[in-house]
């Protein structure tokens, strides 16, 4: 029996892939376009090429996770019989930050020329060489010196490692790859609170936690000799057969018929973006992106996003959790920490499974409010929790168990409706923006991540000290409530659209409604499509019977 070919508007060589970029243009959706991007299974080079560029996710997790362990167990031991003083704990953890914020900034501006692949294996080398500076330092500055270069790479894993995965991925599990690689991102994070707690009682333990995340950077570096670049790369270098090679591994029970179209298809949407990316300069591309209204709301939105997951207060936990929970009582801080982690770690899981089925959008507004909650809690349980010491944290001093457990489930209900939702939608940030300004906006994007990560994890300290922990996570409160009205007003759902179909929506301001109708005719394209191929299996059937 012959397989059904699908239905298409003309034949193969009839095909006017003109109408293809006039109707992205026009801003309308391509009956042909989405009845070639087809629905082909998944196959398993797919999850292993993604699970491979998603080790820059763990070791961004664990890289950034692992101080707060560190700094607990560093004692004396980079300043010659003192203690660490809040103000090295800061510069310390705010170099990383620094670090990423001018990775991240120039990572997809790199990529646009170099390739995103290139890019990760550079973040590798800077991920080993940061992590024997830390491991060998004998001095408080040598230790920043070494947090800063690991910062350069998490810069730029943060930026290209979602950024690599979308330019791959399938549309229909787009949302659900990239959350793969903040699954890992969080999983870091576990390991590295787990490898604080085996070595928190070790002398000199510390080393070792900073010192074995070489381990997973080598690996990563050896098999991206292996991964192929992103198409869309390859198509603006003019490498046509490449790409032909590499979606035949990525869709590989498409016929060769399917196979060529969804070439020439790709080719032809992303025409316009490498038309201008050869005419235009650097800083032209640039001005393009804050002039043309498309572009501009894109970067509005990507921004915006980023900006609320880190002035939500979050990564002050991950940096400061174990410093946090020894001084309201708990004995054991670095394993309360892990319970932490743990909860971002399986409440991700639960973003993986959800993010394309329910939507971006959905998803950010019914978990905004689960953190809203939550920093509420906390600054209630730290207000009664504080009041016979004058609001403020004093070490050594017995607090109320209590109290201290409901600091802890205030943790667990903010950081579970993080992870769902503002802890993964944000690095979707590629989708926004077209192929010839998309490295420029992600690693603008990025850039505004970690400059906001800068600005609360350098004042998280004195901010507990000047406004008291209940003021502190208050006002970490009330930045979320912002960013959920961000999100109602702003923010449109883009999930199967593909990268080229997203930009559309941005035509005629943030897209709220627009993204809706492109949705929804679009689905009706495929119901239709399915309907077709339906009603032709029983004819070719029948036409089989009659020959044999």
């Amino acid at each position: 029996m012959q397989e059904a070919e699908k239905p298409t508007p003309s034949s193969e060589e009839n095909i006017d892939l003109g109408e293809i970029i006039a109707d992205l243009k026009g801003g309308e959706i391509n009956e042909f376009a989405v009845i070639i991007e087809g629905e082909e299974k998944t196959t398993w080079f797919v999850w292993i090429l993604v699970a491979c560029a998603s080790i820059s996710g763990l070791l961004f997790g664990y890289d950034t996770g692992v101080i707060s362990g560190a700094l607990v167990t560093i004692g004396e031991d980079l300043t010659r019989g003192k203690q660490l003083t809040d103000g090295q704990k800061e510069f310390i953890t705010s170099a990383t930050t620094l670090g990423a914020l001018i990775g991240g900034l120039f990572a997809g501006v790199i990529s646009d020329w170099s390739g995103r692949k290139l890019v990760l294996a550079v973040a590798d080398v800077i991920f080993i060489a940061g992590a024997i500076v830390q491991c060998v330092c004998h001095d408080v500055w040598t230790m920043i010196g070494g947090r800063f270069l690991i910062g350069i790479g998490v810069g730029l894993a943060s930026c290209i490692a979602p950024l690599y995965i979308q330019e791959l991925a399938p549309t229909r599990l787009r949302g659900r790859l990239v959350v793969l690689n903040v699954v890992m991102i969080t999983l870091g994070q576990v390991i590295a609170y787990g490898i604080d707690a085996g070595f928190e009682n070790v002398n000199g333990g510390w080393r070792w936690m900073v010192g074995l995340s070489c381990i997973p950077a080598g690996i990563q570096f050896v098999i991206l000799f292996f991964l192929p670049e992103s198409p869309r790369i390859l198509l603006r270098r003019g490498r046509i057969d490449t790409v032909r090679r590499v979606m035949t591994r990525i869709y590989a029970t498409a016929t060769p018929r399917d196979l060529e179209m969804k070439v020439k298809v790709l080719q032809a949407s992303v025409q316009q973006s490498i038309e201008i990316s050869e005419t235009t300069t650097f800083f032209q591309r640039i001005q393009r992106l804050f002039s043309e209204g498309i572009n501009r709301r894109a970067l509005i939105i990507g921004c915006g996003m980023q900006a609320f997951q880190q002035l939500c207060g979050f990564n002050t936990l991950m940096y400061y959790s174990a410093t946090l929970f020894q001084e309201i009582g708990f004995n054991q801080p670095t394993a309360v920490s892990l319970i932490v982690s743990g909860t971002n770690f399986i409440f991700t899981l639960v973003a993986l499974k959800w993010i394309d089925q329910i939507g971006r959008r959905k998803i950010m507004l019914w978990s905004a409010p689960g953190m809203i909650f939550g920093l509420t809690l906390a600054s209630i349980a730290f207000h009664y929790m504080t009041r016979k010491t004058a609001g403020v944290l004093v070490e050594n001093t017995a607090y109320p168990d209590s109290w201290a457990d409901i600091v802890l489930l205030s943790m667990i209900i903010f950081v579970a409706s993080y992870a769902t939702g503002i802890g993964n939608v944000p690095w979707q940030q590629g989708e926004l923006f077209s192929l010839d300004v998309r490295g420029i906006g992600t690693s603008i994007a990025t850039a505004t991540n970690w400059a906001a990560n800068l600005l609360i994890n350098s004042t998280y300290l004195s901010l507990m000290a000047k406004i008291t922990p209940a003021g502190a996570f208050g006002f970490y409160a009330g930045l979320c409530l912002l960013g959920w009205l961000f999100v109602i007003f702003c923010y449109p759902e883009t999930a199967g659209l593909s990268l080229e179909e997203v930009m559309m929506i941005f035509r005629s301001g943030f897209g709220l409604k627009e993204s809706q109708r492109l949705r929804a005719e679009k689905q009706q394209i495929k119901i239709r499509a399915n309907t077709m191929i339906a009603s032709t299996e029983p004819q070719e059937e029948e036409k089989s019977d009659r020959s044999v």
